[in-house]
């Protein structure tokens, strides 16, 4: 994988964790029950997807970083 797609992978997965984040905080308050279930899922699905595409972004960058 180039330097190029792990630095892509990275700045995502940064991406994905300040945006669910914030929608995490923002919700407002006077839904039902099930919309904060549903939204809470979403959100702990993509945080650790994003946690993922950092994890295999930083080896990726690491290992470009020893073929150069």
């Amino acid at each position: 994988m180039t330097r190029r797609v792990s630095g892509f992978l990275l700045a995502l997965a940064a991406f994905m964790i300040f945006e669910w984040i914030n929608l995490g905080f923002n919700l407002a308050d006077g839904h039902e029950t099930g919309f904060y279930v549903v939204h809470g899922i979403l959100i702990a699905v993509n945080i650790i997807l994003a946690v993922v595409l950092g994890v295999v972004g930083v080896r990726a960058w690491k290992t470009g970083s020893r073929r150069g």
